[in-house]
């Protein structure tokens, strides 16, 4: 088995943004970092439940 989490976007070095989804729930999750600053959510779609993504554990 794989690592859980893939990142599947990002942007930036010191400050920036990454989108990460859980291999085994699909739940996509946004990151963003400001040197050593972080924060994660999950990202949630219009009426409030999270967004998935269907990956196979092969990804």
């Amino acid at each position: 088995m794989g690592k859980r989490f893939v990142k599947i976007d990002g942007e930036g070095t010191i400050n920036g943004s990454e989108i990460w989804v859980d291999r085994e729930t699909g739940v996509n999750y946004f990151f963003h970092f400001s040197g050593s600053a972080a924060g994660l959510t999950p990202l949630l779609n219009a009426n409030g439940t999270p967004i998935v993504t269907p990956l196979s554990l092969e990804d």
